[in-house]
Parts: C-alpha cells; sequence; structure tokens
C-alpha cells in the first residue's frame, strides 16, 4: 500500500496550525463575540483560550502515541472503542466542512460581494487543486498566507495603539452576564480549533512523536498573543457597542484611528486569511476521511493515496465536492455556528481518550471535557439543535451498518 509521505517538519506544522486558526475568524468573530459578552469579550476569549490549551495539550499527548492520519478519529477508537471514534471522526467531518463553507463564503463576500457564492466556489476548486499536489506545497502556500495575515494585523494594532485612546480607560466589566460570556467563549473558539490540522497530518510529519507535541503549543501561544492583542485594541478604539453593530470591525478600527488607507489592506488581508483557513481545512477534513474509509465508516475508495503525489486524492477530491455543494446553500453565520459545536464535540471525546493515557493527570483533560460541554451547549440553540441532530444521524448510521453486519 503506498503511504503518505513524511514532509513536514517543525516549522511546517506550525504553519499549518496557525494558517488554520488565523484565518477569517479574527476578520469577523469578534463582532458577534462582543455583542453577546459586551466589555466580557477579554473575559471569553481567555476561557476560549484555556479550553483550547486543555484540547492541544489532550491532543499532542495523544498524537506523539498514535502518529497516524486521523486526529481524534484514532484517539476515541484506540482509547474508548470504535463507536467514540467514529463519533468524533464523523462530528470533525461534519463540523468542519461546514467551517470550509463559511471560509470560502467569507473571501467571495470580501473578493466579489454581487457573486460571492461563484467566488466561493472558485477558491475551493483552486485550493483543492493545490492540495492535490502535495502537503508540502500547502505548507508553502500556508507560510506565505499567514506572514501576509500577520503582517495586516500588526498593522491594525500599531494603528488602535496611535489612536486616541480614552476608550481604553472607559473599559469596564458592568452588567456582565455568565451566560453571554460563555456564548462568546463558543463562537471565539470556532477561532482557535486550527491546531486539529497538525493532528489530523500525523502520518506527514516527520518525527511526529516529536513534532507535534512541540509544533501545537507554540501555534496555540502565537494565535493567543494575536488574538489578545486585537481584541484589547479593537474593544479600546470602538468600544463595546461599537465592535458589537460593526460588519467589519477591524476596517472600522482603522477608520476610527484615523488611518482609511489602511481599509483595503485589511479587506484583502481577510480575504487571504479566509483562503488560507480553508486550505487548511481542506487538508485536515481529508485525513480524517482518509482513516475512516480505511475503517471502512466511509467508502473504501475514499482510502486509496496517490502513487505519486502521496495524498488521499480521492478524499480530497470528494471533501471538495461536497464543500461546493453546501456552499450554494449555507448561511454563513448559522455555518459557523455549527461548526463550533461539531468541533467542541471532537475536542470532548479527545479530552476523555486522553485521560485514560496516565492515572494521576486527570486535571487538563477532565477540565477540556467539561470546558468543551459547556461551551457547546452555551451556544446558539439553533446550533446546539442542528449539532444534535447530525450528530444522531450519524450516530443511528452506525449502529444500523453494524446491527446489518
Amino acid at each position: 500500500m503506498t503511504e503518505l509521505r513524511r514532509a513536514l517538519g517543525l516549522g511546517d506544522a506550525v504553519v499549518v496550525g496557525l494558517g488554520a486558526m488565523i484565518g477569517a475568524g479574527v476578520f469577523a468573530v469578534f463582532a458577534p463575540a462582543a455583542a453577546v459578552a459586551g466589555s466580557g469579550l477579554l473575559i471569553a476569549l481567555a476561557l476560549a483560550a484555556l479550553v483550547a490549551y486543555c484540547n492541544a495539550t489532550s491532543s499532542a499527548r495523544l498524537a506523539a502515541l498514535y502518529p497516524e492520519s486521523g486526529g481524534t478519529y484514532v484517539y476515541g477508537r484506540e482509547r474508548l472503542g470504535p463507536f467514540w471514534g467514529y463519533l468524533a471522526g464523523w462530528s470533525f467531518v461534519v463540523g468542519k466542512t461546514a467551517s470550509c463553507a463559511a471560509m470560502a463564503l467569507t473571501a467571495g463576500s470580501y473578493l466579489w460581494p454581487e457573486h460571492h457564492r461563484l467566488v466561493a466556489i472558485v477558491a475551493v476548486l483552486a485550493l483543492t487543486s493545490l492540495n492535490y499536489f502535495g502537503v508540502q506545497k500547502a505548507a508553502w502556500a500556508s507560510r506565505i498566507i499567514v506572514g501576509f495575515v500577520l503582517l495586516v494585523l500588526a498593522a491594525v494594532v500599531v494603528s488602535g495603539l496611535a489612536a486616541d485612546t480614552t476608550q481604553y480607560e472607559r473599559l469596564q466589566l458592568d452588567g456582565l452576564h455568565l451566560s453571554g460570556v460563555l456564548q462568546a467563549a463558543g463562537l471565539l473558539f470556532f477561532a482557535f480549533a486550527g491546531y486539529a490540522r497538525i493532528a489530523t497530518l500525523g502520518e506527514e510529519v516527520r518525527d511526529p512523536a516529536r513534532t507535534i507535541p512541540r509544533a501545537v503549543p507554540i501555534a496555540l501561544t502565537i494565535t493567543l498573543i494575536t488574538y489578545a492583542a486585537v481584541a484589547v485594541t479593537a474593544l479600546g478604539v470602538l468600544g463595546p457597542a461599537r465592535l458589537a453593530s460593526a460588519t467589519d470591525p477591524l476596517a472600522d478600527l482603522v477608520h476610527a484611528a484615523g488611518l482609511p488607507v489602511l481599509g483595503p489592506a485589511v479587506r484583502i488581508g481577510a480575504t487571504v486569511a479566509a483562503l488560507g483557513a480553508l486550505l487548511a481545512l481542506i487538508l485536515g477534513v481529508s485525513r480524517t476521511t482518509l482513516a475512516m474509509a480505511r475503517d471502512g465508516h466511509l467508502p473504501r475508495p475514499l482510502a486509496a493515496i496517490h502513487p505519486r503525489h502521496r495524498i488521499p486524492h480521492r478524499a480530497e477530491l470528494a471533501v471538495g465536492l461536497i464543500v461546493v455543494l453546501v456552499v450554494l446553500v449555507a448561511d454563513l453565520r448559522g455555518a459557523i455556528g455549527f461548526s463550533s459545536f461539531g468541533v467542541l464535540v471532537y475536542y470532548a471525546i479527545a479530552n476523555a481518550s486522553a485521560a485514560t493515557l496516565r492515572p494521576g493527570r486527570y486535571v487538563v483533560p477532565v477540565g477540556g471535557l467539561i470546558g468543551c460541554l459547556v461551551l457547546a451547549f452555551a451556544l446558539p440553540l439553533r446550533s446546539v439543535v442542528g449539532g444534535l441532530v447530525v450528530l444522531g444521524a450519524g450516530a443511528a448510521v452506525y449502529l444500523l451498518r453494524r446491527a446489518w453486519r
């Protein structure tokens, strides 16, 4: 059987994670989060980061032990049993397919709003083609994208620091509601979830037992610092109320800071970030699809590996096609909430799996498990109900197929 090529080093793995995390979410997620958390946005960000840290630590421990494509699908299968592995894989594939559609639609909305779905479809097809020719080319594309987006965000933060700082002095924590903070944390978690892409590439990373546990915390730390700087700047310049009502918060920020010339750069940065996140998402979803196809939970032909490029080419093409279909009918904000629910369930299973590794090391995985479940059910009711229905359908398919066999 043709194997995947181990072409990614530590820097490549970190960049893949950054490409997935520092995506379009940083340009859009602060507004809906501020709408429910108000001045508690920073508390919500810290809470989302804490849950993400627990998840990242659990994922890194498991990835070192099981350096295979599939991430928590493999960990759940090996530590908790086949059903839990399947449920994790199903949650990831369905949730992240929605994320792919959301990122594609975001890019379309910035590039050509009147024909955003057409642009989104072209973006999906182009990035699927790029992934088809090898993971190393995708990693180099991610380097360029991440570098550009970080430069744009640095310019946003610097412009905010140079602006009138009276809003910084007015920030208060009055009128906080726990439900609002938790819901905002659940929405903000959407922007942190990209480190899973590192674990799902386990068979394409050199020395995965050493590389993955190092790459995950590095990528997460860089992302947290970046998000915290942007959040503080946005609150300081715009204030919670204005930030909550902004349709393009970072563009509004540079305008309020007296530097409207940076507006086009911010919009280009948002587009590039969305494309970078989409690139990394297609990589991760296709690798989990590969792992599930190997075990017969998805059609076995999807487990085929290209003899020359040594990538799961059928899985990537299938993922690209499904994302195109979702783009035709998807609602952007609904896709984000639905994706957050699925990914939080995915990480809940990762933490439960990690809790079985070593006696006496329960604090991080149990904390992560509880945090994931709390944030998942704090999301908007529509996202929770939709997520439960889809998870229930997946579980029913598994049980019916098992009974048939």
